[in-house]
């Protein structure tokens, strides 16, 4: 036998073959899908374990509370608002139905607006229109007549607390 083949060498590369093979499985046993490396991902707390189950995605906190270990499932607030906006969504559907029935069905629009002296208008818009009058002359003069009896008292008590000699009101 040559000494390039003898069995010892033989053994050496099928050795060191086997342990190359080895590393590279235990790197990829690290990279591995969850089911190969079990089912829970654990973290240590203060209190005890976090433990995520990798299938459900479910998080519970397990603690040793004295009679043995105990896990938790861990509240799901994103759940819960979840919830809440599809409560809330269909809420707002169900309400919009109900203001959409109680209006009345509106004319269709047509592409001519509405003529300035309002006989293009249709009628809820003639209904919709609010005209204030202005006030009278006889108004005015009564209201003016109020303002100066008013500016007259308003004048007559400060003359009366600066004509007080102790200036107190």
């Amino acid at each position: 036998m040559s000494p390039a083949t003898s069995p010892s060498r033989v053994f050496l590369v099928v050795g060191a073959l086997a342990l190359c093979l080895g590393s590279i499985g235990a790197a990829a046993a690290d990279s591995a899908p969850s089911a190969e490396n079990g089912r829970y991902a654990l973290s240590p707390t203060a209190d005890g374990v976090l433990r995520l189950d990798t299938r459900t995605g479910v998080v519970s906190t397990c603690s040793n509370g004295g009679h043995g270990w105990a896990c938790y499932a861990a509240p799901d607030e994103r759940k819960a608002m979840d919830d809440e906006i599809g409560r809330l969504q269909a809420e707002n559907e169900k309400l919009k139905a109900e203001l959409a029935a109680q209006r009345p069905a509106e004319p269709p629009k047509t592409g001519a607006p509405p003529k300035a002296d309002g006989q293009g208008a249709s009628k809820s818009q003639a209904e919709r229109k609010i005209e204030i009058p202005l006030p009278s002359a006889a108004d005015v003069a009564r209201v003016e007549s109020l303002l100066q009896h008013a500016w007259r008292r308003l004048l007559d008590m400060a003359k009366g607390v600066q004509s007080d000699g102790s200036g107190k009101i």
